[in-house]
């Protein structure tokens, strides 16, 4: 027997015996995957743990850093933020060029 004719068996017997019913997304699209499977089982077994990867905690600091830079006023308080924003930005790209070449070489 096949392994998605397997699968597929044990998804329908779940679905008869009622396992399937009142599931956290239930009736919502399958979420986007990452192309890449290994950094999908990685990201994955990151979010089980409760470990948000340095690249998620860059991202969600450049975008409230990029509210604080629109709300700011014109002079030295803005350049400041600016200047802030930009060094997020940056230690967010080393971040992801870090997981790309990881992910290349692996």
């Amino acid at each position: 027997m096949k392994f998605g004719s397997l699968a597929e068996r044990q998804i329908q017997k779940a679905k008869l015996d009622g396992q399937l019913d009142g599931l956290e997304g239930e009736g919502k699209p399958l979420p986007d995957r990452p192309a890449d499977s290994a950094e999908a089982v990685g990201m994955r077994i990151m979010a089980q743990a409760g470990v948000l990867p340095k690249e998620f905690e860059l991202k969600k600091a450049v975008d409230a850093q990029l509210k604080i830079v629109q709300a700011a006023a014109e002079g030295e308080d803005r350049k400041r933020q600016m200047a802030k924003l930009a060094d997020l930005q940056l230690r967010l790209a080393i971040e992801q060029e870090a997981r790309r070449k990881f992910y290349s070489t692996s």
